[in-house]
């Protein structure tokens, strides 16, 4: 789905929500919208069952909570707004993905 900026942050040890936390960016509203669908979709293929979201009409921040893995889907200038990554500690080069 081309998402832009993928990072990917442990979060064991940090909180008890979630073990991993995922945060990447869609270019526009209808963009996230396509990400989000396609990772529900790939979760219930998987049978990870049925995730919770919230966001998904607006399509400026999509949050997908599976369980032990959180899934932030962004615009940019949402992403930019909130900093989750250096909320969460991943500005730190060992925490982003590649």
């Amino acid at each position: 789905m081309k998402a832009e900026n993928t990072v990917v942050i442990d979060l064991a040890g940090k909180t008890s929500l979630a073990d991993t936390m995922i945060v990447t960016s869609g270019r526009s509203n209808r963009h996230v919208g396509a990400i989000a669908d396609r990772v529900i979709q790939d979760l219930k293929d998987k049978g990870f069952g049925n995730a919770r979201v919230e966001g998904l009409p607006a399509c400026d921040w999509v949050l997908i909570d599976a369980g032990d893995v959180l899934i932030h889907v962004f615009r940019p200038e949402v992403r930019g707004f909130y900093n989750l990554e250096k909320m969460w500690g991943a500005d730190r080069p060992h925490d982003k993905a590649s």
